[in-house]
């Protein structure tokens, strides 16, 4: 499997070779070839109003190194990133989160974050089994409802009585997976349950630790 190496302010997860990879991500989104993904951790003095990120971002991935990269932007502490494995019928999948939830939300609801601090879930997944990009669509799908079940399980709760958030209104997701000839990643697939468990695991992981971080620094406070 991939490869994660941490060093602060960076996360690095090595595909292991040249792969398609499906996102929304900052840098590369859209389908593209890619070897790596990035997390860049960024607090909210990084990002003042009138900056242009993704000028920005350029600039610092290609500071480092990284502008072949599929990357993200992350306000969580890089080094509370969770990782989670999951093989079925020979089929793994790798999925590698960071996961904030200062600005939850609840889909079709919109909370007024204006006065608080940004947070985010970013999920890279990486698949052993080749897909076609039918199948690396229904793959992400599948990570995004892995994302939602494990959020929702965590149970954080809306300000205001806005109920069980679902994500937040920054999450981005990356799939990569080989070129292949398999067009199904549904729930009722071997790659599909792989998905499912890796990314759920990693996500849920992740919020729980948020959680009680922050109720510990509530407390503190």
């Amino acid at each position: 499997m991939g490869a994660v190496t941490l060093q602060r302010p960076w996360i690095e997860f090595d595909l292991g070779a040249e792969m398609q990879v499906l996102s929304w991500a900052v840098n590369r989104p859209g389908f593209v070839t890619a070897r790596r993904i990035l997390w860049r951790e960024v607090r909210n003095s990084d990002l003042p109003r009138d900056l242009d990120v993704t000028e920005w971002f350029a600039g610092e991935l290609a500071q480092s190194g990284g502008s072949d990269a599929v990357a993200f932007l992350t306000s969580r502490d890089v080094r509370h990133y969770c990782e989670a494995l999951a093989t079925v019928e020979g089929i793994s999948a790798q999925a590698v989160a960071t996961v904030g939830l200062s600005n939850g939300e609840r889909i079709g609801n919109r909370v007024d974050y204006s006065r608080r601090d940004w947070g985010t879930i970013n999920v890279a997944l990486r698949l052993s089994e080749g897909l076609t990009q039918a199948g690396l669509i229904e793959a992400l799908s599948i990570v995004v409802q892995a994302r939602t079940a494990a959020v929702m399980d965590a149970g954080f709760e809306l300000p205001g009585g806005g109920g069980t958030a679902t994500g937040t209104g920054t999450d981005c997701v990356a799939v990569a997976a080989p070129v292949g000839a398999n067009p199904y990643a549904g729930l009722h697939t071997a790659t599909g349950e792989a998905i499912g468990k890796a990314v759920y695991t990693a996500v849920h992981t992740g919020a729980l630790e948020w959680k009680a971080s922050n109720a510990r620094r509530a407390v503190d406070a």
